[in-house]
């Protein structure tokens, strides 16, 4: 029994050894997320070009997180104001709306799994925290923008994307387009930047009409972009 314990013990600490020690090495080293792996090992296709946070648009990062963590610069990796805000309405019987800050999606695009689970978000939150100690905000970001997944048939992080829906570079992306590309983002099987519909047109609308008034206090954290 001895034993059994020992081994489960050590299987343990290698579990969570793997992601801190991982969490270290992607301030340096280009990460691939879960999905595309699983994509990878089905022989299915991956688009992904990696490239660097200043070629990206700036219209494209600050549409980003106007769209997907507006407070990204001030939280520690995990919005409390946005979690109370859930829970507050989950204890009302309110619909369930997402708390996921760009940092816990990273930590679930690098770590874990899709789909909705307890289980699931429970690992996320110490994971976004403990990547928001490691890394700094300009490497989350960039993280972010090479990993989301952009288009229903593997194309992965924001040059694929913009290849396939303007067939240009992102550093090229102007500010409606880059408005589309954020609002796409929650669903890019069903959205899409190329043929938007109204719906997203509509929220793509919304979306660049905000960030004349939140554009410098978004991206304060970052640095000069471009």
């Amino acid at each position: 029994m001895g034993r059994w314990l020992k081994r489960a013990f050590w299987a343990v600490l290698i579990v969570v050894a793997i992601p801190l020690l991982l969490g270290l090495a992607y301030n340096v080293v280009p990460p691939a997320s879960t999905l595309m792996l699983w994509r990878w090992a089905t022989l299915q296709p991956v688009t992904r070009d990696w490239v660097p946070l200043d070629d990206i648009a700036p219209a494209l990062v600050r549409s980003v997180l106007a769209s997907e963590d507006a407070r990204f610069c001030s939280h520690r990796g995990v919005d409390l104001v946005e979690l109370r805000n859930v829970m507050d309405d989950a204890g009302d019987g309110e619909p369930s709306r997402g708390a996921s800050t760009i940092t816990m999606q990273v930590a679930k695009n690098l770590f874990l799994w899709n789909g909705r689970s307890f289980i699931r978000k429970g690992l996320e939150l110490p994971l976004a925290l403990y990547l928001d100690a490691v890394m700094p905000k300009r490497r989350v970001i960039e993280i972010y923008l090479n990993i989301a997944e952009w288009g229903p048939d593997g194309e992965f992080g924001a040059e694929a994307g913009a290849q396939r829906a303007f067939g240009r570079p992102a550093r090229e992306l102007t500010g409606r387009q880059a408005a589309l590309m954020a609002v796409v983002l929650p669903n890019p099987h069903r959205r899409s930047a190329a043929k938007p519909g109204p719906g997203v047109s509509r929220l793509a609308g919304r979306l660049q009409a905000r960030l004349p008034r939140e554009g410098a206090e978004l991206t304060a954290c970052l640095g000069p972009l471009g």
